[in-house]
């Protein structure tokens, strides 16, 4: 399995929590990078608050940004969305695994 640590575990979840950092998720993805000018002409948000998305998505180690010149581009880091898949997928195993173990015992 790979290492997801707690604390940002639960970065991940909260800045996916938010719909227009899903959305900013999205368009970069589709873009493979983008600034945070150019994401603002395409969400229903100000700059000031695509900025401050970025900052959350940054934090989550979801996106990572390298500035050239005035400008800085962002890009999303993918390894980070699929150790939180991962650590999703185990969960939903062992809460399979516990309500097999339930059912067995109630038909017994």
């Amino acid at each position: 399995m790979a290492t997801t640590d707690s604390s940002n575990l639960e970065n991940v979840l909260i800045a996916l929590a938010d719909p227009t950092r899903r959305e900013l998720l999205d368009l970069i993805a589709l873009r493979g990078q983008a600034t945070a000018t150019t994401l603002a002409t395409t969400v229903t948000v100000s700059r000031q608050a695509v900025v401050k998305h970025l900052t959350i998505l940054k934090e989550a180690r979801l996106v990572s940004s390298n500035r050239v010149g005035r400008e800085v581009r962002y890009k999303l880091c993918p390894q980070q969305l699929s150790s939180t898949v991962e650590w999703m997928t185990n969960l939903a195993a062992d809460w399979d695994r516990k309500l097999e173990w339930i059912k067995c015992i109630a038909e017994d």
